[in-house]
């Protein structure tokens, strides 16, 4: 049997209602980095100081190896009577320093009677501070999202008042319990109920307003938040079964001579029911009732479903989503592999057809730090390389050569075979003008998928994955029509990047602020960066104010925890002091566009700052002296400095006798 020490764990960290502090990591007792296996502290009650966020807790810990671990904060719903069958533990937050705390081998035990140790402090060791927000495991985040012309008000005397909105939800389940004599309590007490000061603290609702104060999630107050003009808002809810929930919209104002300290009133309600959140994303707008049910207006949200993957490999063990090393500044990156082929002037395209595996490869061999592509899923939901929504066939009549015309078809009616077989142009090759060399060579099919990339590509060239989504115009219509679940889609892609992406450095974007959330909420281990094309005339403006300009897209960044955001180069050369905004939130900052498609302007963008610059023709324009990416140049000097390390051992143990080389062992008392 195997021996071991006591160990008492103690930890300061604030937390709040509801919440637990943790500890996971690499043994049996802390649940070998699984989320449901941690290890649950306590409240310390001995703390001579009286410190309330002092947490605690004594377990057995294998004495033969060091013990790497980790401070975790969790909400730990019980089992009910309804849809929990089991204990669950919703991670909160958690440490995410590259390197775990370690307890040596052999380190005697901590925890004998009259020991005093010094509480460790949750986020805090090796003289850095890192705690991230989790990601879903078992529970389901509902996003309402409320801006614009959301909410209006029909009742005459409640026009030009401050409307406050608070969000809560509502168990179907539990409520159907209920007898007669509580609805009718409920009914009377409809003005002044306030769900969420009631002692569960299971569902969570927060909420977050894109602005420099309030852009972090935080929990509601009391009468919610005021909606003004230019707001955006959204409230987040986490639950466990979307079936059984419903949402109560609760609206108060105060009285135009309201008394300071005198709460507001209560205007009216609205109910958001199961029923009408269909589907991964969509609209609802629902009639705002008031307490004598008559109709005094209309709320619309836009709203957003986020499910955890099914049978996820994310653990506790570590995260990338917020790694961005200081070495790492003006790196290369090859969009679409050595760039785009497809432009209306032949003499800017590459010579290499785009998102190929060849194309990929040139910009590797070329020295690219990330290789950027387009992944879009075909009929059969293969993951696959390509950037435009439609392809075009060729249509010819019989006993004719050259295409008479072209018909263009969605890539999503298309299977993988069907994309692989057929004679496919990209929908600008029309006659077949566009060629490239070797265009009949494997490595230059168009279609290849995203399993193929990450097996063939050499592991450390890093990969910029865009993940490509109609989106909605400011006027109202859509880029595409996708049928495609959102959350099906994505889970299909990230399996995928899960089984596949090794060691390799991995960043997703997308210009879908939704998609980045839901990215960021469904795993934790790849960065996520916003793609925004701000303020210009090049292309149409997009409806959700978070992607109109710089500092709501870095307001959303903040907001969502994800590594940075990635703006047009137009934006940054109109007005470079976005640079300094982007950096000073700590976000990392990419940049795009045709602007950098030239020598002068790349080196521009780098003395200024900018983390990676993607552009065009890597072969042409970039000025790297040594042609391999930074993260090969990294993992040879490791391997240089580890062969040294162990040399330097080996010569010190030279002049070791044999027992000065034995290591020390430490008895338990």
């Amino acid at each position: 049997m195997a021996e071991t020490r006591t160990w008492k764990f103690q930890v300061r960290g604030e937390t709040f209602k509801g919440e637990t502090v943790c500890v996971t990591g690499d043994c049996d007792t802390l649940g070998n980095w699984s989320h449901d296996k941690v290890f649950p502290l306590a409240r310390d009650n001995e703390d001579e100081d009286g410190d309330e966020h002092v947490w605690s807790g004594v377990t057995k810990l294998p004495l033969n190896r060091d013990i790497e671990y980790r401070y975790v904060i969790c909400v730990i719903v019980e089992p009910d009577d309804h849809k929990i069958h089991q204990r669950q533990f919703i991670v909160r937050r958690w440490e995410t320093n590259i390197k775990p705390r370690v307890i040596k081998k052999k380190a005697p035990s901590n925890a004998c009677a009259g020991t005093k140790m010094e509480p460790e402090v949750l986020g805090f060791y090796d003289n850095k501070e890192k705690i991230e927000r989790g990601w879903l495991t078992t529970e389901t985040a509902i996003q309402l999202k409320l801006f614009n012309n959301h909410l209006q008000i029909w009742k005459a005397k409640l026009k030009g008042r401050p409307i406050y909105v608070k969000v809560t939800p509502i168990n179907l389940a539990r409520s159907n319990g209920v007898t007669q004599d509580q609805h009718g309590e409920d009914c009377l007490s409809l003005e002044t109920m306030d769900l969420t000061d009631k002692s569960e603290c299971w569902p969570l609702v927060e909420i977050s307003v894109m602005n420099q104060g309030e852009r972090e999630f935080r929990f509601q107050e009391q009468f919610g938040r005021a909606f003004n003009d230019g707001d955006f808002v959204v409230f987040q809810i986490l639950v466990h079964c979307l079936e059984s929930v419903a949402i109560l919209v609760d609206f108060y104002s105060y009285a135009p001579r309201a008394v300071e300290g005198e709460p507001p009133v209560h205007i009216g309600f609205s109910y958001i029911l199961p029923s009408v959140l269909k589907g991964s994303e969509g609209q609802a707008v629902v009639p705002i009732t008031s307490v004598r049910h008559r109709p005094i207006g209309q709320i619309t949200v836009e709203f957003l479903i986020v499910k955890p993957i099914a049978n996820s490999p994310c653990n506790l063990k570590s995260s990338l989503q917020r790694l961005w090393k200081e070495s790492w500044r003006g790196l290369d990156v090859g969009h679409r592999g050595v760039g785009t082929s497809f432009k209306g002037d032949i003499r800017q395209c590459a010579e290499v057809r785009e998102n190929t595996i060849a194309s990929l490869k040139s910009a590797a061999s070329h020295g690219a730090d990330f290789v950027e592509f387009d992944v879009q899923l075909s009929k059969d939901l293969v993951p696959v390389l390509y950037h435009d929504f439609y392809v075009a066939i060729a249509m010819r009549r019989k006993k004719q050569v050259a295409p008479e015309e072209m018909i263009q078809l969605p890539v999503k009616d298309l299977s993988l075979a069907q994309l692989h077989l057929l004679k496919l142009y990209h929908v600008t090759e029309f006659g077949g003008s566009v060629k490239f060399s070797d265009e009949d060579l494997e490595e230059h099919q168009p279609f290849p998928t995203l399993q193929q990339a990450l097996e063939i590509l050499d592991s450390s060239v890093g990969f910029n994955i865009e993940i490509k989504w109609t989106m909605q115009l400011k006027d109202g219509t859509y880029e595409f029509y996708h049928p495609f679940d959102l959350n099906l889609y994505l889970d299909t892609v990230l399996e995928v990047v899960l089984q596949y992406g090794g060691s390799r450095n991995i960043v997703f974007s997308c210009f879908h602020p939704d998609i980045c959330s839901m990215i960021r909420l469904k795993q934790n281990k790849y960065p996520v960066m916003f793609l925004t094309q701000g303020i210009t005339d090049k292309y149409p403006a997009y409806h959700d104010p978070r992607c109109q300009n710089v500092p709501m897209a870095v307001h959303f960044a903040l907001n969502m925890g994800i590594l940075g955001i990635n703006v047009h180069t137009e934006d940054l050369l109109r007005d470079s002091s976005q640079v300094t905004l982007v950096k000073r939130a700590g976000l990392v900052l990419f940049c795009w566009g045709d602007d950098n498609n030239d020598t002068a302007t790349i080196k521009h963008l780098k003395d200024l700052g900018i983390h990676a610059v993607i552009y065009d023709k890597i072969d042409q324009y970039s000025n790297k002296e040594v042609k391999e990416s930074i993260f090969r140049l990294e993992a040879r000097e490791s391997e240089r400095l580890a062969i040294r390390a162990v040399a330097e051992r080996a010569s010190v143990d030279e002049y070791l006798t044999p027992e000065m080389q034995k290591p020390e062992i430490v008895s338990e008392n």
